[in-house]
């Protein structure tokens, strides 16, 4: 699927859709939910910090792409962390709690998700050169790879980020 020659705006959305994905099986009764919630944790922080460390500051250079959408972003994952943390910390999976926190991070994904792919992601696409964005690419997924590989998703690696916040 993932090939050395994919720009990050192909990984990215790879990975958005992978979450999405993830989303549904968390939703679904049918489901390992636990299991689902295990690889969103560790996608969407090791996707996060890959992005913030590898991509966004490269994309800051682009003359025509637009800095405070960059900015925001970090503070929508920042956000998504938190409710990701919220979920996290129930104690059952599948209870009301548990159902209701799931609530708020899809939410909070699916609109960062969406808002990312419309404003950063087609700025980096029209503005930013192929050759460019393939080595952005490698970039990411190797800085992903590195999250993934430390574990990211665990509850105690997700507390420390968001402690940490976006300013840090």
């Amino acid at each position: 699927m993932t090939n050395d020659r994919q720009g990050a705006v192909e990984l990215i959305l790879d990975d958005h859709r992978r979450m999405e994905e993830l989303l549904r099986r968390m939703r679904n009764v049918d489901e390992d939910r636990g299991k689902a919630l295990g690889e969103f944790s560790d996608l969407l922080i090791a996707h996060g910090e890959a992005e913030e460390e590898e991509v966004y500051p490269a994309l800051k250079r682009f003359r025509d792409i637009d800095n405070e959408e960059v900015q925001h972003g970090v503070k929508e994952h920042a956000e998504g962390n938190e409710a990701l943390l919220a979920l996290l910390e129930v104690p059952v999976v599948g209870s009301k709690e548990w159902d209701e926190k799931l609530e708020k991070l899809s939410e909070a994904i699916t609109h960062h998700l969406d808002e990312e792919e419309r404003t950063i992601l087609n700025g980096a696409r029209e503005n930013v050169p192929k050759e460019r964005l393939v080595e952005l690419g490698a970039s990411f997924l190797r800085a992903r790879q590195r999250h993934l590989d430390a574990g990211s998703g665990d509850a105690d690696n997700v507390r420390r980020i968001v402690a940490d916040g976006p300013d840090a």
